[in-house]
């Protein structure tokens, strides 16, 4: 196989750049193929959050560690990502929302996740923003967001300074195992590597079965929207505890809102289409959380596709029966855990113990495929809400 490179990553968002990134710097002949620009998919057009509240339970220990990886961007990606570090709440405006908010915050709070309940007049202090009608709120130190658009430049800045070879605008149209590894089929001619990860997010099914295997990953049309630039309203991340609302102000004045209100779309067409009456909904319970937006005007809406498996749970680790070949992706609220799952795939295929267990696909093939235990039981869907409901 003279002339492959080492590595092959398909799927240039955050968890395929990461992957890359830190196998290049360990030496590895790196090519990464993304069918468009560079994470401009899911990992660009999402609301950037970095929150633990959101977050499933079972990866509430790897989301910690990706937030100190945001954080901390410039120090270990070289570039600057836009993060802000600051508060976060989580509001309840109905006995509903606050048993909610009050179970979930615990089984969060004993994986890790420093989130206290805290009165509506605490919630005040912290968010002086905040609207009436708050019976209860999470309060978490740990949050904040990044700039989505700037991920992209950011990851591929670092990437062609170590040396990877940076396919963009090169679409994979299948995989085909040879003696010696793989052969990435492109419009241009296969390129060869030894090893492979795949990470194409919503795509990973149709990647998966390049290599037959049946890997189901729901697709979700997330509806987004950005303001005008607006004098400061709020300095905190504020969700509502149903999960409905996502709302931060950046530095130069645009407020995101988001919530995952759900739009129209699928693999083929992308985020093709705004629910009108799902967008007004999504505003109402904005203006509802913080008053002062009802003055604001929206300059822009879209949706965006999300990954997810069957339990919810990331596809974080080595493709059964497939020596050398690896999956990374479909995690829910995967900005955030993002980094920090890639770099433990990286270690692993670099040949020492990951810091913290993978996420094996084997629980999500066929009964046929043995089952493979995952980091945590709590994290299922099961357990993101009050056992009676």
């Amino acid at each position: 196989m003279s002339g492959a490179h080492d590595l092959a990553v398909v799927g240039g968002g955050v968890h395929g750049a990461t992957v890359a990134l830190f196998c290049a710097r360990a030496g590895m002949n790196t090519v990464l193929f993304e069918r468009g620009s560079l994470c401009r998919e899911a990992s660009g057009v999402n609301a950037g959050t970095l929150t633990m509240q959101m977050t499933r339970v079972a990866l509430i220990p790897y989301a910690l560690k990706a937030h100190a990886m945001w954080a901390s961007a410039r120090d270990w990606l070289g570039h600057d990502v836009g993060v802000v570090v600051c508060d976060g709440l989580s509001l309840a405006f109905t006995e509903r929302e606050a048993e909610l908010l009050t179970f979930r915050a615990g089984k969060r709070r004993e994986a890790g996740a420093p989130i206290d309940l805290v009165s509506p007049a605490r919630a005040q202090e912290v968010e002086p923003g905040l609207g009436p009608g708050v019976l209860l709120a999470g309060h978490c130190k740990v949050d904040g967001y990044a700039n989505a658009y700037l991920t992209g430049q950011a990851y591929r800045a670092a990437l062609i300074e170590a040396g990877v070879s940076l396919r963009e605008r090169t679409p994979v149209s299948g995989v085909a195992r040879e003696e010696a590894g793989f052969a990435v089929q492109t419009a241009a001619g296969p390129v060869r590597a030894r090893r492979l990860v795949l990470a194409g997010g919503v795509w990973l099914e149709e990647m998966a079965a390049w290599l037959g295997i049946d890997l189901p990953i729901k697709v979700l049309v997330n509806q987004l929207a950005v303001t005008e630039r607006v004098e400061p309203v709020m300095r905190t991340v504020v969700g509502i505890a149903s999960g409905l609302l996502s709302l931060k102000q950046y530095p130069h004045g645009t407020v995101v809102i988001g919530g995952g209100w759900q739009g129209k779309g699928d693999r083929e067409r992308g985020g093709a289409e705004i629910v009108p009456e799902s967008l007004i909904g999504n505003m109402r319970l904005a203006c509802h959380a913080i008053p002062a937006l009802k003055n604001a005007r929206l300059a822009r809406a879209w949706a965006g596709l999300e990954a997810e498996t069957r339990d919810a749970l990331p596809a974080v680790g080595p493709l059964p029966g497939i020596p050398e070949a690896y999956i990374c992706g479909s995690v829910h609220s995967g900005y955030t855990s993002g980094p920090y799952l890639a770099r433990l795939l990286a270690q692993r295929m670099l040949g020492t113990e990951p810091a913290d267990p993978l996420f094996p696909i084997d629980r999500l093939l066929a009964p046929a495929a043995p089952p493979t235990p995952v980091p945590s039981a709590a994290g299922r869907a099961a357990d993101e809400q009050p056992h009676h409901v």
